[in-house]
């Protein structure tokens, strides 16, 4: 498990024959696993001053993979006993969004991203997102479209601030709204605000 709050930049030293060799300052062991642009990973080797993970084919086909160049967002797992400050993040990215805007207002950017409408349903007003593994919380939805407006805080602390329109992203919607949706969906009279209140409870 991940809180979507990003522990440092790691620098993308190599990534061939699906292994992604980095460096950062946080040294992992072996076995360890550590979300990387928000997927979660498994350290498999370790090098001076780097470490490295593998990239299964499936992994490979469900995230952004012509980002993992220069800095990526690194968070290592949850340890017993860690404040959770963002929301629960697992690692398991859904599908791939894209930037549809970037739109600074006086004191926060709005982001505007599309995704498959399959995974719109999970997608819920004022509800959590992990976006590249940062836990932001979504302002508004419009169809296959929502908007996140993030705050100079989260923009100078994470990769976010460098990130373009037409850019793709990884997104792994929140656990709980899938959860809630695959145990009710077959009830008719269920909408998502009575999710929203189910939701609070936990």
């Amino acid at each position: 498990m991940f809180t979507g709050l990003i522990r440092e930049f790691a620098t993308v030293v190599s990534y061939k024959d699906n292994k992604l060799t980095l460096q950062a300052n946080y040294k992992p062991d072996i076995g360890d696993s550590i979300a990387l642009n928000g997927v979660c990973l498994t350290v498999v080797s370790l090098g001076n001053d780097t470490f490295s993970v593998e990239l299964s084919n499936e992994t490979r086909s469900i995230m952004a993979i012509e980002n993992l160049k220069q800095k990526v967002h690194m968070e290592p797992a949850m340890a017993v006993g860690d404040r959770l400050e963002g929301h629960i993040v697992q690692g398991h990215v859904d599908t791939l969004g894209t930037i549809k805007a970037i739109n600074k207002n006086e004191n926060a950017t709005d982001f505007i991203i599309s995704l498959d409408k399959e995974f719109a349903k999970f997608i819920i007003p004022k509800g959590s997102i992990a976006i590249d593994g940062v836990s932001l919380t979504i302002n508004s939805v419009d169809k296959n479209e929502f908007r996140l407006t993030i705050i100079p805080h989260t923009l100078e602390k994470t990769l976010l601030g460098t990130y373009k329109v037409g850019r793709r992203v990884n997104v792994e919607t929140d656990m709980f709204a899938r959860y809630v949706y695959h145990m009710f969906k077959d009830k008719k009279e269920l909408d998502w605000s009575s999710v929203d209140k189910i939701m609070a409870l936990y």
